[in-house]
């Protein structure tokens, strides 16, 4: 069983309510500088016995989750219903829409989504694999979404609340923005550095987490301000994604979350000469999800889980799975490279809140098929199996004259045994 430990100890003001131990001072969460945040071990929960079902819990910043499954930020966590929805349907935690302080500025359009189907260009055919959307952060109110927080956090008080947060160019603003957002309860903050379209015009998303320098800076603001563990999540628009999130790591944050969408155009209507999604006869290019990512944001969060094993070592930083996840098979392989959480979006909205069960199942499957009792016992595993180009052609060359040695059978007469006799001469027989 080979998994990666990433332990980080700096939480104490971790998160709210009964998600943590039960002796845990709620009331104290802030009475703690950031500088004194201590962080829990990253582990699943407990072992299950052998003859008993996998167990899918994970404990990840101290934050307790029955399966690994998070409502990734975006639709199917815009507001207090479908939240509720996701809880009671089983997901493991929810990542609210993004906020920021002025939801006046968020006015969005209508077609906003764009779905890639296979065939060709105006084919009948229906099966979805890419969707695109040129969808804001919430346009809702931000005091309308901090109630609704606060009172998820009344009612399902042991459950992971994430608040998504954004903000402009503001060391003043950013603190405003958690200062409020932290007051609801919620167990953590995933701040959105890589919306890829429209918020990077007035410099936030993308334009953050495409710029190091300035991610340094302001990710030194908000783990300055924050008491509840930080996951940055990264934009896969960017040449090395392991740069920002080397950045992030370094300036406090103790997770990071990949991928966001990647940036698109989905398609021209060979008929009406237009782009979709078409508004008023226009688009703009916008964020690309859904199963046909899967590759790329494999690829990106194996790069991510290599940064931090190789350089970060025995800290618990942890690292949340984002792209094109539609089962638990999918699943697996976002944890076998690392990942603790595995965050659903699209998929969410193709297929129901209900479809939590399944990727649960599904995962479960995955894991008797190799006798794997917990996440942790296959998480990360298949990292160690990645290497450089050269070294492929140096291990083939091995192996070629290895199998070449093999046919060859004895070198020397003197290499003859008596138990082997058998065996040993046909190794020399070539028909």
């Amino acid at each position: 069983m080979a998994s990666m430990s990433f332990a980080l100890t700096r939480f104490s003001g971790l998160s709210s309510k009964s998600t943590l131990s039960p002796d845990f001072d709620h009331s104290s969460r802030r009475t703690f500088l950031p500088p004194n945040r201590v962080g829990l071990k990253i582990s699943s929960s407990s072992s299950a016995a052998a003859d008993s079902e996998p167990d899918l819990s994970v404990t990840v910043n101290g934050l307790k989750m029955p399966n690994p499954f998070v409502i990734g930020s975006g639709p199917p966590g815009t507001n207090y219903t479908v939240m509720k929805r996701a809880f009671d349907e089983g997901w493991g935690g929810v990542i609210a829409k993004t906020v920021s302080l002025d939801a006046s500025k968020v006015i969005n359009v209508t077609p906003r989504y764009a779905r890639l189907k296979t065939g060709s260009n105006g084919s009948a055919k229906t099966d979805v694999i890419g969707w695109q959307n040129i969808e804001l952060i919430s346009d809702r109110p931000l005091e309308t979404m901090l109630k609704e927080f606060k009172q998820l956090k009344q009612e399902y008080p042991d459950r992971i609340l994430i608040a998504s947060i954004m903000e402009e160019y503001s060391k003043t603003g950013w603190e405003e923005l958690i200062d409020r957002v932290e007051q609801t309860g919620v167990d953590a903050l995933e701040i959105n550095f890589s919306c890829p379209h429209g918020m990077p015009e007035r410099r936030m998303g993308a334009a953050v987490g495409q710029d190091c320098a300035l991610l340094e800076e302001v990710c030194g603001w908000i783990n300055a301000k924050a008491t509840v563990p930080v996951w940055a999540k990264m934009t896969p628009n960017i040449t090395d994604i392991t740069e920002p999130a080397r950045v992030s790591l370094k300036s406090g944050c103790e997770g990071i979350s990949a991928i966001n969408t990647i940036m698109s155009v989905m398609g021209i209507d060979l008929k009406t000469l237009h782009p979709e999604p078409c508004v008023e006869g226009y688009s703009t290019p916008g964020g690309y999800s859904y199963k046909a990512v899967r590759p790329i944001a494999l690829a990106k969060v194996m790069n991510i889980a290599q940064m931090m094993k190789s350089e970060f070592g025995e800290k618990d930083y942890s690292l949340s799975g984002i792209g094109g996840v539609e089962t638990g098979y999918d699943a697996a392989e976002f944890i076998l490279l690392g990942s603790n959480t595995v965050q659903v979006c699209t998929g969410v909205m193709v297929h129901g809140y209900g479809h939590v069960k399944t990727l649960c199942a599904e995962l479960q499957d995955f894991m008797r098929q190799h006798n794997f009792s917990t996440i942790e016992d296959f998480r990360g595993h298949s990292l160690q199996y990645f290497t450089t180009h050269t070294d492929l052609v140096r291990r083939q060359k091995e192996a070629i004259e290895q199998r070449k040695a093999e046919r060859k059978g004895l070198k020397s007469d003197k290499d003859w045994t008596g138990d082997g006799f058998v065996k040993e001469t046909e190794s020399m027989v070539s028909n």
